[in-house]
């Protein structure tokens, strides 16, 4: 019995050192630094290929590719709206200039915008393995625990999606809270507090995610910090050392994060403000049916936790169709982990890590429901680390226990890491062509109308319009509120000139959605189904009503210019021309533009805007003849 705890002693002498300021060995510190760099190797080798994917048709051209901000790259403008836009339903400045950095640097490749992406997994990889050894002590789970992180295929989303730069930026600002955090819990100072609360700031400025900080500092003060404790009160695990952090009481504690509190606050109140700005949170669910939802969605990251198979961009809500017996098995699993922990809290990584997992994933839970989701995997980036020190630590106690030897807990640990190498690496291969990303999703998530729209305009791109119509039917069959799949539908059935029919679908439509810049572009539509049968009237109304609506919808104010030139008013025309070109800048419009300046007698304006039009279009013939059409009708 004295030598199996004579060798936990001798690890906890070390961690007690390390935590205390001691520096290791050169040995140490180079077997560290060979830990890293295979860290390194691991993740490039996985996600590597991403430098030859596209960006996702999915929140990327928000984010990036037909984001005029962005576009504009990184100037006091930008800067200016990157710090006061609720665009996207979100407030992160920091995820904006991020972007914004990136379009200055590398413009529409969408490789240099994921090389970035994967150099912040990268990073977050190597922080995780410094800030747990530091933490701990030790260095074999620590790497464990990052490597885990780094190649676990639920993470593939967050690194292969361009948009999820957030969740990316966000994870290093909360790695390096974490640690500023055990060096102010070393030596308290104002300053280093500081740091801490700096680092937490700009995590909440790239993703509200992180809002959870200061409960997960309480829970590294309960372990491996080890500030929680009456005076002599130590868990088995780890005895006393010279220099060990002083304990104090859990009030102090608590009072000592109220600055924390009060960003978490603050946080807190710009996101309710910018979701309900940009209606990501009209997806509306009974809280009867979100708290089942949790419950239900609980369980199931677990089980992509130990199992990461039908993995997908989106799982759709199942609202009231959620089964019972769902609910209540996922209940049971979660009560019977919960009674197991507190029955082992002496190994208090448990608790620490299992309330880890259970607090991190509360704000993207669906208690409060944005979005149409029951659950997404990019939610788990932060919240699978606590599972990850569970079970690193809780298989290292366990095979010390059982006299396993390290050999044995080396190879099942390598055993480990080459299936789920495997598993992301063709988890990665999916999201290089949206057909086969979304492909996938169907196959693994039906019904999905979400999915099925974005296929939908993939394949419509490509031309492939009759198939692409197939899988909007099947959107709207699937959600009949659904507003993409019943413009593209509408907008079809226009170009084949059933335009009564259409003007109808769209007062239906129009009825059936709440957002201002849907509703917009459907009586933007409307208005040109109007000019069509040449009602004039009518079109002008619902162009007017559009901008009204949506200041920034171009096509309406070029069909208020359309109408206003064909009514022989060039002057007005002209005016609402360049409202158009204002809000989206396109080569049709400066063609219309340099055809009303000419006119009005004004031809070297008319001049300078046909040759913008020219080097703006791809097409130049094809945007005269639509130009040529419009005013015709």
């Amino acid at each position: 019995m004295p030598t199996v705890r004579s060798k936990p002693k001798r690890k906890v002498d070390k961690a007690a050192r390390n935590r205390s300021g001691g520096s290791p060995s050169s040995l140490e510190a180079k077997k560290t630094f060979v830990l890293g760099m295979l860290l390194v190797i691991l993740t490039l080798a996985v996600y590597f290929p991403l430098s030859g994917h596209p960006f996702v048709n999915y929140d990327d051209g928000f984010y990036v590719i037909s984001n005029d901000h962005i576009r504009q790259g990184l100037d006091w403008e930008m800067v200016k709206w990157a710090f006061t836009t609720y665009d996207h339903a979100n407030w992160h400045p920091l995820t904006w200039l991020s972007h914004g950095l990136d379009w200055q640097l590398f413009g529409p490749n969408p490789a240099g915008h994921h090389v970035i992406n994967l150099l912040l997994h990268v990073a977050n990889v190597l922080l995780l393995f410094w800030v747990m050894q530091q933490a701990t002590g030790f260095r074999g789970r620590s790497f464990m625990v990052a490597a885990l992180f780094a190649l676990h295929p639920i993470n593939v989303e967050s690194v292969a999606w361009v948009a999820e730069r957030k969740n990316l930026l966000s994870m290093l600002f909360f790695l390096l809270a974490l640690e500023a955090y055990r060096r102010y819990a070393r030596d308290p100072r104002a300053g280093r507090y500081a740091v801490v609360a700096l680092c937490f700031a700009l995590g909440l400025m790239a993703k509200p995610q992180v809002i959870t900080l200061p409960f997960v500092l309480l829970l590294w003060d309960y372990w491996p910090l080890h500030r929680i404790f009456a005076t002599g009160e130590r868990p088995n695990s780890a005895p006393a050392a010279p220099g060990e952090m002083p304990a104090r009481s859990f009030s102090a504690l608590l009072k000592e994060k109220l600055l924390l509190f009060a960003l978490c606050a603050a946080s807190a109140v710009i996101t309710f403000t910018a979701q309900r700005a940009g209606g990501a949170m009209n997806y509306h669910q009974p809280f009867s049916i979100r708290l089942l939802n949790a419950i239900v969605s609980y369980a199931r990251y677990l089980g992509k936790a130990f199992w990461p198979s039908h993995l997908a961009p989106l799982y759709p809500h199942p609202g009231s169709s959620l089964q019972m017996w769902q609910v209540v098995a996922a209940f049971i699993l979660l009560a019977a982990i919960t009674v197991l922990v507190a029955a082992g809290r002496h190994r208090r990584y448990l608790v620490v890590g299992w309330l880890w997992f259970l607090g991190t994933l509360v704000p993207m839970i669906g208690l409060v429901q944005v979005g149409a989701q029951a659950m997404a995997d990019r939610y788990a980036y932060l919240p699978f680390v606590g599972l990850f020190i569970m079970v690193c630590w809780g298989i290292s106690d366990w095979a010390q226990q059982r006299h396993i030897s390290t050999a044995w807990l080396a190879g099942a640990s390598a055993a480990v890491l080459l299936a789920l190498t495997v598993v992301a690496h063709r988890q990665v291969d999916y999201w290089g062509d949206n057909v086969s990303l979304w492909s996938h999703t169907l196959q693994v998530t039906l019904p999905n109308y979400i999915a099925e729209d974005n296929l939908a305009q993939i394949l419509f791109d490509r031309g492939q319009t009759e198939e692409a119509m197939q899988h909007f039917r099947a959107a709207s069959a699937i959600y009949p509120a659904d507003p993409t799949s019943n413009i593209e539908i509408a907008m079809y059935e226009q170009q084949r000139g059933r335009l009564p029919e259409v003007i109808a679908q769209y007062d239906k439509l129009v009825k059936m959605t709440s957002d201002p810049v849907r509703k917009a572009e459907m009586i933007t539509n409307q208005g040109y189904a109007y000019g069509g049968l040449r009602d004039y009237g009518r079109a002008r109304e619902s162009f007017q009503a559009a901008v009204d609506l949506n200041p920034s919808q171009a096509r309406a104010w070029m069909g208020l210019g359309v109408v206003a030139q064909r009514a022989g008013d060039v002057n007005r025309a002209i005016d609402d021309y360049s409202h158009s070109l204002k809000a989206h800048p396109t080569d049709v419009a400066y063609v219309l533009l340099a055809r009303a300046l000419e006119q009005s007698g004004r031809n070297g304006e008319a001049q300078t805007a046909m040759q913008t039009a020219k080097i703006l279009s791809g097409d130049f013939e094809r945007a005269q003849r639509v130009a040529a059409d419009l005013v015709a009708h």
